[in-house]
């Protein structure tokens, strides 16, 4: 059992209590680097990129911090699996960069396409130099990995993975569809961005479905036979969607074959469903960037060094958020958060020529299982052995007992971390 609110969200989320990580205060930080001075270029406005920038500045105010990001308007995916089932708007994920640009950060609009050996190169040739950069590109999916799914299917079969028109999309499919119809949700093998995502979607699904239109059903067709937060997911499936939720595991035939856009099937090599709503989430791989900049490996992820963030095949190149082998730390916001302001503080230390402290990271994932119910995981992270491993007992899961109560506490706790951690981005 995790006691929830022992770790204060908004201290946690807090400007001076990110470098908890370190041990120090803001201002001790601040005092140690009054004359960092150089140049610092961050590609990627989310959770990871948009933060580190603003933790940058924070910690060391003289820096010159440029943030690159291809969109005006981030949409945040946390949450966004309300908006598929119609209990929160699409609107409320929208976020600004003017408060990030106040604080004294340049922001250009643009798409990074390249990386030389000290600039950033943009798609109109403009180039960023820099001392130091920050790569948080999130992730591309694998649109050639599924055989009949690709990239021109996802107007029918949408994958609603990263949030903006596929998230509405879908939304209106469950919406249009039948009393009596079926939904078929098709989940990759890890690694992939919100590991309990897909099943946190299904439990929203099945809840819509459960209240609007009683006669219809979810089938997850799942690459793997364990996730996270399964044992509680499980039983909330039993407990509230026996008839409305089935989960096909890996080793039940899960593992999906091939779809057929034009009939609405998916085939596995044991069987062929009929749907009226297909959400293929495909697998996924760093954002193509980090592969022009060559910080990919076989895996197509980034490998990092745990202790600073810093590429393993890019020196001089940090690496945050979905993108990054992590180990044993998950691909979450929260995760991507904390690494983004751990991250600014190694950079400020590396420049200024002081020795970098270990790291202690933490992460905490909510998941809903209702409309006002939800479940949570955390852990607690510090490097060992090349990656960032879990530090014994200092995480678990909600009580697997727990009743509705504490199950609306948790979801209240859920959305009072969704706003302080975009506002604690975003501003």
């Amino acid at each position: 059992m995790i006691e929830n609110d022992g770790l204060n969200r908004r201290q946690v989320l807090g400007a001076g209590a990110a470098l908890l990580a370190t041990g120090l205060s803001l201002a001790e930080v601040r005092a140690s680097f009054a004359r960092t001075m150089g140049r610092v270029v961050v590609v990627g406005g989310g959770f990871a990129g948009a933060a580190c920038a603003r933790a940058l500045k924070s910690v060391a105010p003289n820096l010159e911090v440029t943030l690159v990001e291809v969109n005006m308007t981030y949409v945040a995916c946390p949450f966004s699996n309300e908006v598929v089932v119609g209990s929160r708007t699409i609107s409320q994920q929208y976020f600004s960069y003017d408060k990030i640009q106040a604080l004294g950060i340049k922001v250009r609009i643009a798409r990074a396409v390249a990386v030389e050996e000290s600039s950033i190169i943009l798609d109109d040739g403009t180039k960023l130099p820099f001392d130091r950069a920050v790569l948080a590109p999130g992730i591309d999916l694998n649109f050639d990995a599924i055989p009949g799914y690709d990239e021109t299917a996802i107007e029918r079969l949408p994958h609603a993975w990263k949030a903006g028109p596929q998230t509405e999309l879908l939304h209106r499919q469950l919406q249009a569809m039948p009393d009596g119809g079926v939904v078929v949700m098709i989940i990759p093998a890890n690694p992939y961005r919100c590991p309990p995502g897909p099943y946190e979607r299904a439990s929203l699904i099945a809840h819509f479905l459960k209240m609007q239109k009683p006669r219809s059903k979810i089938i997850l067709l799942d690459s793997k036979d364990s996730f996270s937060k399964q044992k509680l997911f499980s039983q909330a499936w039993a407990e509230f969607y026996p008839d409305h939720l089935e989960w096909v595991g890996l080793s039940g035939g899960g593992k999906v074959a091939s779809v057929d856009v034009r009939d609405m099937s998916v085939k596995t090599d044991f069987a062929q469903f009929q749907a009226d709503v297909i959400n293929v989430i495909p697998p996924q791989r760093a954002g193509r960037l980090a592969a022009a900049a060559g910080a990919t490996d076989q895996s197509h992820w980034c490998p990092i060094d745990p202790t600073q963030f810093e590429s393993k095949l890019r020196p001089g190149i940090h690496v945050l958020g979905d993108a990054a082998i992590m180990g044993a730390m998950p691909k979450s916001a929260f995760a991507a958060n904390m690494q983004a302001k751990a991250c600014a503080y190694v950079i400020a230390a590396l420049m200024n020529g002081d020795r970098v402290p270990e790291l202690q990271l933490i992460n905490t994932c909510y998941s809903m299982i209702g409309y006002d119910q939800a479940i949570s995981i955390a852990g607690v992270y510090r490097p060992a052995d090349g990656v960032l491993a879990d530090v014994p007992g200092a995480g678990g899961t909600s009580p697997l007992d727990a009743g509705a109560d504490f199950r609306r506490m948790e979801a209240e706790l859920a959305r009072g971390w969704f706003s302080t951690i975009c506002d604690d981005v975003f501003g």
